[in-house]
This record gives structure tokens, C-alpha cells and sequence, in this order.
């Protein structure tokens, strides 16, 4: 499938659905995996740290993924709510750079995406605490494989898993260019809410 140009009119009126498009058009054009994401919190030092996420929904404006409300990047959001992602794809020379607010989402939304989770991740997110210490891996892999064999009902969500909620305050859509002349078009919300667009140097 070939890289379609942006439509400047079309995305004026809603980006996000543009954005979209761009997922739809990497995950036809056979890339692997199109909705990793990183996601970068500031924590309350001023420093910076940065993940990989899969998104999971976009829903009203917002960008949603799952995650345990223990690790890092959940601590540093209730401290400083101003996040930045970043998606990828080297295949179709384009990068979207977004800017917004995050928050904790409410505890259906936890349960519902938990729940489209496959199996082995749940079981994964209930044995190990992602990011703290241990002294064994295979202790934890141990622990997983026996309760994938004895395992005689759904898990349930657990009270620490969440889902994060992000709501898009701008974004930028850069597609690459052969003479280096990269197309850059950024978007952000003005006081009333509409969306406000302009084209930057390469």
C-alpha cells in the first residue's frame, strides 16, 4: 500500500482522525505491530523517563492504554499530569508526535481492558510487580507456568491495574521526504477548544 499525502483540509477539521489513518494505513501496509507507542512522564525531580505502550482505544479525544497503577510512569503522572508520545514507522517514513494531559481512567475501563488482555498477560501482570526489585526471573516464570496449568476460571483485574486516559492537546503528523524537505504539520487547541493547524520548516 502506498503512503497517501495529508490532507490538509480534512485533518484541519479533526486530526485525530487523521491520526487514526495513519494507524489504519501502517497496519495495512504489513507493518508488524503499528500501536506502540513511547510514552515519556517527568517524575517530581524534573527528569524524564520513557516506555513503550500499545494503545489501546481512542475514544472521545483521548488515547487510552492499560497499565499497573504501581510502576513508574503511574507514580510520575499523579505528580505531573503532562505527558508527550511518539509513534513510529520507518517503513512509511512518518512520525506523530503528540502532546497532552493524562489521568487514571475509571475502574470499567480497567476491567474491560484487562479483560481483551490474552491469558499469559494477565497471569504475567498478577505474578510479577513490573519494575521493582527481585533477586530470581525464574522464580516469577515458575510461578506463571503453574498457575497456566491449574488456572480454572478467569482472572479478575487487580485493584493496582488501571487504565490511562490521555487527553490529545496537540499533535504533530511528520512524513519524510527523499530531498529532506520533510512535511510538518502541527496542530494544537486554542482557548475555545477548536483545533488551530499550521505547516513548520523541515
Amino acid at each position: 500500500m502506498e503512503r497517501e499525502d495529508i490532507d490538509t483540509r480534512q485533518a484541519a477539521a479533526d486530526p485525530l482522525t487523521l491520526m487514526e489513518s495513519w494507524i489504519s494505513q501502517a497496519r495495512e501496509s504489513g507493518v508488524h505491530d503499528p500501536v506502540p507507542m513511547a510514552f515519556v512522564t517527568v517524575g517530581a525531580d524534573g527528569r524524564p523517563s520513557s516506555r513503550m505502550v500499545g494503545l489501546k482505544r481512542i475514544e472521545d479525544e483521548r488515547l487510552i492504554f492499560s497499565s499497573a497503577l504501581w510502576t513508574r510512569k503511574a507514580r510520575e503522572l499523579s505528580v505531573n499530569p503532562h505527558v508527550s508520545l511518539l509513534f513510529y514507522w520507518p517503513e512509511l517514513g512518518r512520525q506523530l508526535q503528540i502532546a497532552g494531559t493524562a489521568e487514571v481512567g475509571g475502574r470499567d475501563l480497567a476491567r474491560q481492558l484487562f479483560s481483551e488482555r490474552p491469558l499469559a498477560h494477565r497471569l504475567q501482570s498478577i505474578v510479577s510487580r513490573q519494575g521493582e526489585p527481585i533477586d530470581d526471573l525464574q522464580v516469577l516464570r515458575q510461578r506463571h507456568a503453574h498457575l497456566m496449568s491449574v488456572l480454572e476460571r478467569e482472572p479478575d483485574c487487580p485493584p493496582d491495574w488501571g487504565a490511562i486516559s490521555v487527553a490529545v492537546e496537540a499533535i504533530e503528523f511528520w512524513e519524510q521526504a527523499s530531498d529532506r524537505m520533510h512535511r510538518r504539520l502541527f496542530f494544537e487547541r486554542d482557548e475555545r477548544g477548536d483545533w488551530r493547524h499550521q505547516l513548520l520548516s523541515p
